[in-house]
C-alpha cells in the first residue's frame, strides 16, 4: 500500500522551511484573499511564489486554500485569482463553495481541485458528485468514523483521494462551520476572522435579576461546554490509511515554526517507523497544546467531551541553529530565555529530542554569559551532537 502523503501548515516562509525540513510531503497555505483564517495567516503574491519554489526544488506539492464562504461580489474575481495562483506555482487549489468550484473549474480548466472540509462531505454519494465537478481530493468531514471513511472509500473512482485530519484543534460546530463570533463580535469564523468565541469563559445570569451572576462549574477548573480538546491520531495512522486515507493533514496555519516543527516530525517518525509510540507522544507533549483525544475516529463518546484544562505549556522554544555544526560547538538565534546549566533538547530531523546540559554560552565578542534573556541574540553554546541548520532547540518548564 501507497505511503500517505503528509500535508502540513504552512503561515509564512520561516514556517514552510521548517515544514519540509521535518518531513512534510507538501503544504498547505492561503493566499491573499478567501483564505479562511486571520490575514496574518495569508501570504501575498511574492512570498507565495517563494514558498512554491521552495517546495517544488525539493520535489514536493503545494495546496492553496481558497475555501472561505464567498459572496456575490466576490464570484468575479475568482477566475483571474485561480489563474494567478496557477501562475504562482499552486499544485491544487482547495475549495469549500460550489459556486466558486464551478467558476474556477471553468476559468482554469488545468489546475487540479480539492474539496475543503468545510464542504461537510459525510458520504460517498456526495463525494461522486464533487467527482463528477471535477474534483480529484476530498478532505473529509472531521464528524467521521473510520469505518464511515472505509465505507466512502470503497465506493468512490479510485483517482478521487481522501485526505483527513490527524493532528491539531477542533471545532464544537459541524466542520468549523461556527456562528458563535458572529453573534457575538461580527466577526465571522466562516470568513477567516473567528475570535476563537468559544475558548472563552461564560456566565449564567437570570433574566429578571440582570447584573446577577450565577456560577456554572464543571470542575476546579470552571466551564468549558464549547471549548473543545485536540485531535491526535499517532496511535491510529494504520487504521485510518487501511480505511483509505491517502493524505494525512495537520492542522495549524496560526501555529508557531516550532509547534509545526516538532508535528510534522513526530508524524514523520510514525509514518517512517522510527520511533516508538511513547516517542512520539512525548514530542508531541513538548508543543503548547490542549489535551488530546481522538476526535470521532474511534466512536469513543468521552474522546469529545469538552476540554476544561485549557492549555500544556510544559516546554519552551529557546533557539534555532543558524548553520551546520559538528560536534563540540553551535552558533543559535535565541528565541526565549535560557542560562548557563540549563538541560536543552536539540530536535533534528527523524530523531526524537537529543538532552545536552550548557556547560558554556558567548556573544559575538567572544564574551562568556551566564543567561540569554534577549530575543533574536546571536550566541555559541556548546553542544555534543551534530546539528543542522534551522534545527531546534527547547527546554522544560514544568
Amino acid at each position: 500500500m501507497k505511503q500517505p502523503e503528509l500535508l502540513a501548515p504552512a503561515s509564512d516562509m520561516e514556517g514552510a522551511l521548517i515544514a519540509l525540513k521535518y518531513g512534510a510531503d507538501a503544504l498547505f497555505c492561503g493566499g491573499p484573499m478567501l483564505q479562511l483564517r486571520a490575514d496574518t495567516a495569508g501570504m501575498d503574491e511574492e512570498t507565495l511564489s517563494c514558498v512554491a519554489h521552495a517546495v517544488h526544488k525539493r520535489g514536493k506539492k503545494l495546496y492553496v486554500t481558497v475555501n472561505s464562504f464567498v459572496y456575490s461580489r466576490e464570484i468575479s474575481c475568482l477566475a483571474s485569482y485561480a489563474g494567478q495562483l496557477q501562475s504562482i506555482g499552486a499544485d491544487a487549489l482547495i475549495v469549500s463553495d460550489i459556486g466558486a468550484l464551478a467558476e474556477i473549474k471553468e476559468a482554469v480548466p488545468g489546475i487540479e481541485l480539492h474539496l475543503s472540509t468545510q464542504a461537510n462531505c459525510m458520504n460517498w454519494r456526495a463525494a461522486r458528485v464533487y467527482y463528477d465537478l471535477g474534483v480529484r481530493r476530498i478532505v473529509l468531514a472531521r464528524e467521521l468514523s473510520i469505518s464511515q471513511i472505509a465505507e466512502i472509500s470503497k465506493n468512490v473512482p479510485e483517482d478521487l483521494e481522501l485526505e483527513a485530519f490527524v493532528h491539531g484543534a477542533m471545532c464544537m460546530s459541524y466542520s468549523g462551520r461556527c456562528l458563535i463570533s458572529s453573534f457575538l463580535t461580527g466577526r465571522s469564523a466562516n470568513r477567516g476572522d473567528c475570535t476563537q468565541s468559544c475558548r472563552w469563559n461564560y456566565h449564567l445570569t437570570e433574566e429578571k435579576r440582570p447584573g446577577e451572576y450565577f456560577p456554572v462549574t464543571e470542575d476546579e477548573n470552571g466551564t468549558a461546554i464549547l471549548s473543545s480538546k485536540e485531535l491526535c491520531c499517532i496511535s491510529f495512522l494504520d487504521q485510518l490509511r487501511n480505511a483509505g486515507v491517502s493524505c494525512f493533514k495537520i492542522e495549524g496555519r496560526m501555529r508557531t515554526p516550532y509547534s509545526i516543527g516538532v508535528t510534522v516530525n513526530a508524524y514523520r517518525m510514525a509514518l517512517d517507523g522510527t520511533a516508538s509510540e511513547a516517542e512520539l507522544r512525548r514530542e508531541l507533549d513538548t508543543t503548547s497544546h490542549r489535551p488530546y483525544c481522538s476526535g470521532f475516529y474511534l466512536e469513543e463518546p468521552e474522546a469529545l467531551a469538552p476540554d476544561t484544562t485549557g492549555y500544556v505549556r510544559d516546554w519552551l522554544f529557546v533557539a534555532t541553529a543558524m548553520q551546520d555544526a559538528a560536534e563540540g560547538v553551535v552558533i543559535i538565534q535565541t528565541r526565549n530565555r535560557f542560562s548557563v546549566g540549563d538541560t536543552l533538547e536539540v530536535l533534528s530531523p527523524g530523531k526524537t529530542g537529543r538532552p545536552f546540559i550548557v556547560t558554556r554560552m558567548r556573544n559575538e565578542a567572544g564574551e562568556d554569559l551566564p543567561l540569554s534573556n534577549v530575543p533574536m541574540s546571536i550566541l555559541t553554546i556548546d553542544c555534543p551532537y551534530d546539528v543542522q541548520q534551522g534545527d531546534l532547540f527547547r527546554k522544560s518548564v514544568k
